[in-house]
């Protein structure tokens, strides 16, 4: 499965740097995002270097997934693709 990676979780002041917000194609439900936590996500950047997380839950109800990092992604992540394992 595909995803995009939308945003860090965030608050209105603060920014959780190994949270991720990811948009999942083909996926339109809080009960159908719930189905992918546990999953292993994967991040390759463009010098080819892969960074692994791990889906956590659902983020409101139109499908959005958080997903924890083992390190931090830099901010040209966002807006880029991302591997649902």
């Amino acid at each position: 499965m595909n995803g995009r990676i939308i945003q860090f979780r965030r608050g209105r002041k603060t920014i959780v740097e190994k949270h991720f917000l990811i948009e999942v194609d083909g996926v339109s439900s809080r009960e159908n995002a719930e189905k992918l936590v546990g999953k292993e996500v994967e991040w390759k950047s463009p010098a080819g270097k892969k960074i692994v997380g791990k889906v956590s839950g659902a983020h409101g109800n139109k499908g959005v997934v958080r997903a924890i990092f083992e390190r931090g992604l830099p901010g040209q992540a966002l807006t880029t693709k991302v591997e649902i394992k």
